[in-house]
């Protein structure tokens, strides 16, 4: 099967871009002083070994060594007469490097010696070099072209309008902006892009080099109020430093990761790097960012098709107040509070068991068990759901995560909770094994949370995943995760709409620290009409407070509660608080809600209890 173009592979999912050439290229011994680009005549083994470091990272396409390949600047080194020869022989390298899986680009970057926007004769001159250079490309065989660190639009439409000239090949169009969101020319962002983006033979449009991941964060936000395009980022690995009299890139691999799966998250449909950025850069993203996409691919394609359609047979499900009392006030619309207390990693229970017996004593309903929070390894959430409610007059919440298991596994599972009495099952897609501890774990995702809400709702009209009917349909009540600050709302809206159509009957959000934001989704999803419990975490200090802000996907904590949570100066403090935030929390929400999922921050049951007003603030241990 051939390799999918450029086209239809953003159509299909998030394309891993490459790094740095450069930067690699000096680290592996070529002089600063070397014409990068005559390497590809010179010494093609060098600049292979590049490639094959960014194919071996998981890259879906590699950009050919020609960023300075056209005659201007190989001028410079006496080499205008070889701009066919370099291109073609950087593509002949890169195709040996990409084999039938990785799709070649043919870089391209701008001329370096200005734009000439107002002298015709020097446009015509430049549309002219860039033609020249862009042939050689499309003749050698590119799949497509990136235009890439352009500092004014008119010389990239310049570019682009070579490339229409002299090939059908689709453009991904990249500029390099400052940290305030301009050219160095001082177009701001939205005039930058406005025409470009509209060139009928660019498919793409992206930001790269010049600042790092934070800044271009910022940048790619407001980049997708400009243009419905699919959009490229590829920052520096930070800004570079001076280190020993050499200029040195500082960021990290995790680092750089940890900012890819936020440019996911806000839209980012190209994700790679610039000069920095190396192979184990490219490796941690594709990682982190690879199973959030595949996690994604399987909510809009989901292999299961069991929850897709009302089946046509099957028996008549328990009525939702007869199968637990978790289902008995959802079905009364009578209001709940749960507290969230985490598996164990070992198998020991004594101290779950305690905060358990603490919980019943103060009238709590429920105990979430989650499932593998953030991709760490513990014990098993079903044994521990049946502890739960062995340990006191509580029922547990089982958290069901889609991530580890495949579809017979997860189905086996549901059949196990109810053969154990855990009635109450919340589903959730999950994080990437990349959050946790164990970054090599294999993420599954053979169905998403939407599919497997599906399939629980079968299995309790008495039907598996395959269509047969079981001896006895399940009464389990089915709860899912909702995320009411995502990037984007109207996509969040959507997948919940799809999760109710699935089968949910409860959803429980993520943590909310902003008022607005819940009853703005309460307000979107209004008309889909299953009750929604508020998901409440008490901070414990400054620390945790960036944490949450930083580091968990999903969560926005605004400035001004971080700013509330840098006063405390010592823990106790930091707890008081960060619970009387959560308190009035749930002070705005609760008419709204049909009840609260209270986190117990690093399992101390004293801060959830405190914030449901279980305990007085002075009981905290």
């Amino acid at each position: 099967m051939a390799t999918p173009g450029i086209v239809e592979l953003l159509r299909q999912r998030v394309v891993f871009a490459d790094g740095a050439m450069g930067t690699m290229l000096y680290q592996h011994g070529a002089f600063l002083n070397t014409c990068f680009d005559e390497l590809n005549l010179t010494n093609p083994r060098l600049v292979k070994r590049v490639h094959d470091g960014y194919v071996e990272a998981g890259s879906d396409f590699i950009e050919t060594n020609t960023f300075g390949a056209n005659e201007y600047k190989l001028a410079r080194f006496g080499l205008a007469d070889k701009v066919e020869a370099i291109n073609a022989a950087a593509v002949e390298i890169a195709r040996q490097s990409a084999g039938e899986a990785v799709l070649v680009a043919g870089a391209v970057g701008p001329l370096g010696v200005g734009h000439g926007a107002t002298n015709a004769l020097l446009a015509g001159q430049y549309v002219q070099a860039f033609a020249r250079q862009i042939k050689a490309l499309a003749q050698a065989g590119v799949d497509f072209l990136v235009l890439e660190t352009f500092s004014h639009p008119d010389e990239l439409r310049t570019a682009i309008r070579a490339a229409r000239e002299v090939c059908d090949l689709p453009v991904v169009a990249q500029m390099s902006i400052t940290e305030d969101n301009e050219t160095i020319y001082g177009h701001p962002l939205g005039a930058a892009f406005y025409h470009v983006s509209r060139e009928p033979n660019v498919v793409a449009v992206g930001l790269n080099c010049s600042i790092g991941p934070s800044v271009m964060l910022e940048s790619l936000k407001l980049l997708r109020g400009i243009t419905d395009k699919p959009i490229a980022i590829q920052p520096n690995a930070g800004l570079p430093q001076e280190v020993d009299g050499r200029k040195m890139y500082m960021c990290t691999s995790e680092y750089m990761a940890e900012y890819a799966k936020r440019f996911f998250e806000h839209g980012a449909r190209i994700i790679g790097g610039c000069c920095g950025t190396t192979p184990d850069h490219i490796r941690q993203i594709v990682r982190a960012v690879g199973a959030m996409d595949r996690a994604m691919h399987r909510t809009e394609k989901p292999r299961i098709a069991a929850g897709a359609a009302e089946p046509a047979k099957g028996r008549t499900p328990v009525p939702l107040a007869q199968r637990s009392r978790i289902g008995a006030k959802l079905a009364a619309g009578e209001k709940w509070c749960s507290i969230e207390l985490t598996p164990p990693k070992g198998v020991e229970l004594t101290d779950l068991e305690a905060k358990v017996q603490l919980c019943a004593q103060h009238g709590i309903d429920a105990i979430n068990v989650p499932d593998g929070p953030r991709a760490s390894s513990r014990l098993s959430p079903l044994v521990t759901a049946v502890k739960v409610q062995q340990a006191g007059d509580v029922e547990a919440i089982l958290h069901v995560c889609c991530r580890d298991k495949n579809i017979l596994s997860l189905q086996a599972d549901m059949l196990g909770a109810e053969a154990m009495g855990v009635k109450n099952v919340l589903i959730i897609t999950g994080d990437p094994p990349k959050l946790g501890d164990y970054p090599d774990a294999t993420a599954v995702f053979d169905v998403d949370s939407v599919a497997l809400t599906g399939v629980v709702r079968n299995l309790n009209r008495g039907l598996d995943i395959g269509g047969g009917e079981l001896a006895k349909g399940l009464s389990l009540v089915i709860g899912v995760g909702a995320n009411p600050a995502a990037s984007d709302l109207a996509r969040e809206t959507d997948r919940f709409r799809r999760k109710v159509d699935a089968g949910a009957e409860f959803a429980v959000t993520q943590p909310v620290f902003d008022p607005a934001v819940l009853l703005r989704f309460l307000d979107a999803t209004a008309a889909f009409a299953i009750p929604v419990v508020a998901g409440i975490w008490p901070f414990t200090s400054y620390k945790n407070a960036e944490f949450m802000a930083n580091e968990v996907p999903g969560v926005v904590v605004p400035p001004p509660l971080l700013d509330r949570m840098s006063r405390s100066k010592t823990r106790e403090q930091g707890r008081a608080i960060g619970v009387e935030i959560a308190r009035e929390m749930i002070e705005a929400v609760r008419d709204r809600v049909a009840g609260l999922a209270v986190s117990a921050p690093f399992g101390n049951v004293h801060i959830a209890l405190a914030t449901l007003g279980k305990i007085d603030i002075s009981e905290l241990q």
